[in-house]
């Protein structure tokens, strides 16, 4: 079919073509600004993005007086969660689900190793540092780790059940097993020397290891010293209820709580040493773990209560957190305690009184420090940061 252009046609069509370009034109504005603002968009939520990467606002940390040292992002898959953050040495261990373990120095936060050092569904339990190797129990092998690589050293299996964390002196292992009894192991090749037991056959729960003399800890509520190379009770103290996680050695003073919701003080004294009560402390309920010793305060957490301060020397009552869960640091005269509904509260040991609390909502995961006033927290997916109360 021929199309017969008149001149008036030719101008209607030009202005059509005229109108259909500014159409076009607006069209590709409208796409551009579209573009922009999509930019935009895309910068702001990276920048919201990464806002967010902070696991405690420095603004909020400034209201404490704490500053940020360090902060590191560990690389654990999406379905993977940070069970364990421990302080061992001049280490931080950080321990997710899959056993897979990343060591940092912990006054920088760099990365000394990272790698699976055993298998996943067997928790690594009691880990310890003992001079230059990780001592620790999977299932019923004993595994010692280099600190400095991950790599393992030994990897014994033991042929029974272990009821708590090892314990090791110069010349011995010391396994609390789940038979009731203490089995000694030369640390040389792991053969057992002798294994002894409570006279009650009670389960041990906490072992001490020092080459003077071995203690362990019952759930029966022993506390029983041995001879760190023979079968020999060299004395013996009992509380009311079994002992409630490790027994902590402070010099000659012993630490520990008891299900008879009582903390202790017992201290070694004379030669060959005794034992000797220098107080106890009755709480609002039943113990579950042990105490924070520093300097002059120890720290004592009660289930459904809180965290309580007891004076070192007395065993007298400071101050009470409600819900306080945890020590994290001391610093001079303040204590910052960790609480259930994920807030940080300042505590003044001097006058009792608290000072301030800051929110630590995104903190799920933290460490207790008892060496100096830094402070380590970390969450599930990896996220850890190291603060630092500002002087």
């Amino acid at each position: 079919m021929s199309i017969w252009l008149t001149m008036s046609n030719y101008r209607k069509c030009k202005v059509f073509l005229r109108v259909d370009e500014m159409a076009r034109m607006l069209k590709n504005r409208f796409v551009l600004l579209a573009i922009l603002l999509g930019l935009c968009f895309v910068q702001y939520s990276v920048a919201a993005e990464g806002s967010s990467q902070r696991l405690v606002s420095p603004k909020l940390l400034e209201h404490a007086n704490l500053k940020i040292l360090w902060e590191s992002k560990l690389s654990i898959q999406n379905t993977e969660r940070l069970e364990q953050l421990l302080i061992l040495g001049n280490s931080i261990y950080a321990i997710s689900n899959r056993n897979y373990m990343v060591s940092l120095n912990k006054e920088n936060g760099d990365i000394i190793f990272r790698r699976v050092v055993a298998p996943e569904g067997l928790p690594i339990a009691g880990l310890k540092l003992y001079g230059d190797e990780l001592i620790s129990i999977v299932g019923t092998k004993l595994i010692e780790i280099d600190p400095l690589t991950g790599n393992q050293l030994n990897n014994v299996d033991v042929g029974f059940g272990i009821a708590c964390p090892a314990a090791r002196n110069s010349s011995y292992f010391y396994l609390g097993g789940t038979d009731k009894r203490l089995h000694t192991l030369r640390a040389e090749d792991k053969v057992q020397i002798f294994e002894v037991a409570a006279k009650n056959d009670s389960i041990i729960t906490s072992i001490i290891a020092h080459d003077i003399s071995v203690i362990f800890g019952t759930d029966a509520g022993n506390v029983i010293s041995i001879a760190p190379d023979k079968p020999i009770k060299l004395w013996q103290f009992d509380a009311a209820g079994g002992i409630a996680g490790p027994i902590i050695r402070d010099g000659i003073s012993l630490f520990f709580a008891s299900k008879d919701t009582n903390v202790y003080r017992v201290d070694m004294v004379g030669l060959p040493l005794k034992r000797q009560l220098v107080w106890k402390y009755q709480t609002a309920g039943m113990l579950d773990r042990e105490p924070r010793i520093t300097q002059q305060v120890v720290y004592q957490y009660v289930p459904a209560k809180g965290v309580t301060a007891i004076d070192k020397q007395s065993g007298q009552f400071m101050w009470s957190v409600p819900g306080g869960v945890d020590l994290l640091a001391e610093a001079k005269d303040r204590a910052y305690v960790i609480t259930k509904d994920r807030k940080l509260v300042v505590m003044d040991n001097l006058t009792a009184k608290k000072l301030y609390s800051v929110n630590f909502a995104e903190v799920t995961r933290h460490t207790a420090n008892i060496t100096d006033s830094k402070i380590y927290i970390a969450d599930e997916h990896g996220r850890i940061a190291c603060l630092q109360p500002v002087k």
